[in-house]
């Protein structure tokens, strides 16, 4: 059976305990390794690994990158994770559950810095790279073997070396024949793992696999499937279109096909970004109006930076709030025409508020645009709305003070009224 040395990314026949070029112990083995060009790379605990990357005192220690007491868990190192840390977990459970934890205030620009020089090396792998957050992305390798004198398999090791080098953390590895497999498989082995799923053993290597493990499929999707006595990927699997539409609806036939980890996406360097969004958890809960509305301001220019970097306007807008009991409210309302101005954000979304704000408590708020359309038709102006020009001019001018004296250089009003 075909193996791979993880350490010095030798590929050979067979293998034994050791490597005999390296001595290393890290095999890989596998009967289609040679053969298999799909791959999904996630970084393992990212934001908590490159944090530990510059503190070295901490590489023992279990780490959560996160919010205050209000806040939640953007991420956690693994030895925060066996504890029972994970993310999204509001910050007072997680030091509940590890009391001894270092705290670290997320630092973005730092993370983007880290995601980008991988991504720069993924490039040198293949030009067919989709990323899927900061911290992950789907890589196509067909057709590349003659250009890097070796098969996918050997040449992602190499990679995987190559980041631990050059850009302090660790990644997993998953490698299939399609985008599904290459996902489970990287689950299957981290951190710092290398996993391979074949298309030959799919169907019979997910069949007892419970069908919450299938990507998309949430906690109520999976309690519905349950209760149909689709308990497994196998039971959900083996149902035709047929029954599977009956069953499950019009969405049915495909569920069951990705239940054999069958899956016909392609990778898409150019996939269009889904959502753009901003938010923030408060330090304490917030019911005031006027104090509500300083920080929709304050994330309505987040939003439209955002917006800008990305070259993508707002066809409409999303409010979301979440109360002091952590009930979800998200409400929209569509633009008459496309923006990246905060101030047209924020008049569309206060309205949203203004219903909402009636005494309740909440401890989240954001807000994001939905849908995106093409920033070229952002803020030109029409009959309707002759100033939107000059107010991208102003806004424009704003953000060039801010950023030669700093971010309080121009304040708007109800931000400093609110102090």
């Amino acid at each position: 059976m075909p193996a791979l040395c993880r350490d010095c990314t030798t590929l050979l026949d067979k293998s034994g305990p050791s490597c005999p070029v390296c001595g290393g112990r890290r095999w890989v083995r596998h009967a289609e390794l040679a053969d298999l060009t799909i791959a999904h790379i996630d970084c393992d605990a990212f934001f908590a690994s490159v944090e530990k990357r510059d503190r070295p005192e901490l590489r023992t220690m279990p780490v959560i990158v996160g919010g205050g007491q209000r806040g939640v868990v953007a991420a956690c190192c693994y030895q925060a994770r066996i504890k029972g840390v994970r993310s999204a977990m509001p910050m007072f459970k997680a030091l509940a559950l590890c009391p001894g934890a270092v705290v670290i205030k997320p630092q973005m620009s730092k993370y983007a810095e880290a995601s980008r020089a991988i991504r720069t090396l993924m490039m040198d792998l293949t030009p067919l790279v989709q990323p899927l957050s900061i911290d992950e992305a789907v890589l196509d390798l067909s057709g590349t073997a003659a250009l890097h004198k070796a098969p996918p398999a050997a040449v992602l090791a190499r990679f995987a070396l190559r980041v631990e080098r050059e850009v302090g953390v660790t990644v997993s590895v998953g490698l299939a024949p399609n985008r599904l497999l290459a996902k489970l498989a990287v689950e299957r082995d981290k951190p710092r793992g290398f996993a391979v799923i074949g298309a030959a053993e799919a169907a019979t290597l997910l069949a007892p696999e419970p069908v919450s493990v299938l990507p998309g499929v949430g906690p109520v999707q999976a309690r519905k499937l349950q209760a149909l006595g689709l308990v497994t990927l196998g039971q959900l699997g083996s149902l035709s279109p047929r029954e599977a539409a009956a069953k499950l609806g019009e969405d049915g036939p495909a569920l069951a096909a990705r239940a054999r980890g069958e899956d016909r996406r392609r990778v898409d360097p150019a996939r269009d970004t889904k959502s753009i969004s901003a938010e923030t958890t408060f330090e304490r809960d917030l019911r005031a109006v006027p104090e509500l509305e300083a920080v929709l301001w304050r994330l309505s220019e987040k939003l439209a930076r955002r917006l800008k970097e990305k070259d993508f306007a707002a066809g409409g807008v999303v409010l979301k709030l979440k109360t002091a009991g952590f009930a979800l409210r998200t409400r929209h309302a569509r633009l008459t025409a496309p923006t990246r101005l905060p101030d047209t954000l924020f008049a569309a979304a206060r309205p949203l508020l203004a219903r909402e704000a009636d005494g309740t408590a909440f401890r989240l708020i954001g807000i994001g645009a939905q849908p995106l359309l093409s920033g070229d038709g952002a803020d030109r102006g029409d009959l309707l709305d002759l100033e939107s020009p000059r107010r991208a001019a102003r806004w424009n001018a704003m953000e060039q003070l801010r950023a030669r004296f700093g971010e309080a250089a121009v304040m708007r009003g109800i931000v400093a009224k609110r102090g």
